[in-house]
């Protein structure tokens, strides 16, 4: 039989505000066990929360982002269960009137198409504490830094196909969020988590699959793999004659697999109903207008802006433009040097490889936008070669200083003088006279072959200074000569 796979994402970014949704703790990572939570963060009886204002403007700002939506009057709720990280006994969070309603997302699929993901939702919600089992011999340690902090759970119609899909539905929001400023993005550290809503169905079957809820996974590589062992074990479980059940489920990376937590609940099992502390929140038109004026540029539009002003190809868009901090590297690149082909090759190759290498964010770079757009500079005026570029960035993500600085300082410049050119190539072709006969004798294919052993020879003779659009045409001129 074939299957197929259906997924609904459920991912919670959160929200990059100074202080927590009801209280005016920190949220920054890192701090002391315990040391971020106040009394209003611990429900200690008597205390009121006071909704920030700045997560409602953020969350605002996400879904007219994705053409969503938003409730003129939502309403938080209390999500009733019990946790040894969740002090209050609930969670502060948005059921039936979320801040944002029905909404999209563009995706880019491998091969280049175009696909729309729905959104169901989005709403604001309170984060839970975190429990740590590391070092505590048999027990749990509980720390209460996170609980508090504010979230947005965006919540997707179950429109995926595959694992891939779904990993490109991630990045996509995941660029979203960093491009509005409203959420780092760090998935290591928790801030970007997915929950994945996985079932398998016959091909051709209207009805949907029982599904399996894989909890907070936060890496693309862990997504795409969680996805895919799951739906091998529940295709695998069915043909056996098995039934899936619906539960929540926790995926190991250590052991890739997935294993149970608990059986899924249902909505009524948490009994929500209006948080009494809190107000509906009504958001006015001219609120929205003012966080409409403030969007910046989206992926989407810059990827079209990058094809139509650059004339870059759809693939070299989509890549710089995946990240805003990679897009403003590119552009600031472009601005120096004036040729954004270029400009987008160095920063698709070299520049991403050294970053890779050394593990290092773009805003991290050893090398500067305006550097390497000066460097740029010298391969277009013939000041350097293509090869001795690469010498002049290594030297500059070493700290070495501008590419003019260096290609002075160690003598780089190319030679361009056709009579030096010639009195070189003249050397090189009388200490390979074999070679010369050889190749006046031979055939159109042979002597392709060779011509590439006297330019290596030419270009090692000049120590890659030669410029080699002058060396190929004088070289070719007196071999035939």
């Amino acid at each position: 039989m074939q299957w197929e796979t259906v997924i609904g994402l459920e991912i919670h970014a959160q929200l990059a505000t100074q202080s927590k949704i009801f209280s005016g703790s920190a949220t920054t990572f890192g701090a002391e066990p315990n040391t971020q939570a106040s009394l209003v963060d611990l429900g200690m009886p008597g205390t009121l929360p006071v909704l920030n204002a700045e997560a409602v403007r953020m969350a605002c700002k996400f879904g007219l982002a994705i053409d969503a939506e938003i409730a003129g009057k939502n309403i938080f709720a209390r999500k009733n269960y019990f946790y040894p990280d969740l002090p209050k006994g609930y969670q502060t969070s948005q059921m039936d009137h979320p801040i944002v309603g029905k909404g999209f997302l563009d995706i880019t699929l491998e091969d280049g198409t175009q696909k729309r993901i729905g959104i169901t939702r989005a709403h604001l919600e309170e984060d839970a504490g975190k429990s740590l089992h590391e070092d505590f011999h048999g027990m749990s340690g509980i720390d209460l830094n996170r609980a508090g902090t504010p979230l947005l759970e965006i919540v997707s119609e179950p429109d995926i196909r595959s694992a891939k899909e779904a990993v490109a539905y991630v990045k996509a929001v995941h660029a979203l969020v960093r491009y509005l400023g409203i959420c780092d993005g760090n998935m290591a550290e928790g801030s970007l988590r997915c929950d994945c809503n996985v079932s398998v169905r016959p091909k051709g079957q209207a009805e949907f699959g029982t599904r399996a809820e894989i909890k907070n996974v936060n890496s693309f590589r862990f997504i795409e793999k969680a996805i895919n062992h799951e739906v091998q074990r529940q295709i695998e479980l069915i043909e056996d004659g098995g039934k899936v059940v619906q539960e929540t489920r926790l995926y190991d990376p250590n052991k890739d697999e997935t294993r149970s937590m608990r059986s899924k609940e249902e909505a009524n099992d948490y009994r929500y109903f209006p948080c009494p502390d809190l107000l509906p929140v009504v958001i006015e038109q001219r609120f929205l207008d003012e966080v409409r004026a403030s969007l910046p540029e989206l992926p989407v539009e810059k990827r079209e802006r990058f094809q139509r002003e650059f004339s870059l190809s759809a693939y070299d868009a989509d890549v710089l433009a995946a990240s805003r901090e990679m897009a403003d590297y590119f552009e600031a690149v472009q601005k120096v040097c004036g040729d954004a082909k270029l400009a987008a090759n160095w920063v698709m190759g070299e520049l991403s490889s050294l970053l890779n290498k050394d593990n290092l964010e773009i805003d991290q770079s050893p090398v500067s936008a305006e550097h390497l757009g000066g460097m740029i500079q010298r391969i277009k005026d013939n000041t350097i070669s293509g090869k001795i570029a690469k010498m002049v960035f290594e030297a500059m993500a070493a700290g070495e200083g501008s590419a003019d600085d260096i290609i002075e300082k160690k003598g780089l410049k190319q030679v361009t003088d056709s009579g030096a050119i010639e009195k070189m190539l003249d050397e090189v072709l009388a200490a390979n006279a074999e070679q010369v006969e050889q190749y006046r004798a031979s055939d159109e294919a042979k002597r392709g072959k060779m011509f590439g052993f006297f330019v290596g020879q030419a270009m090692k003779a000049s120590k890659g200074k030669a410029n080699p659009a002058q060396v190929n045409q004088l070289l070719k001129t007196k071999l035939e000569g």
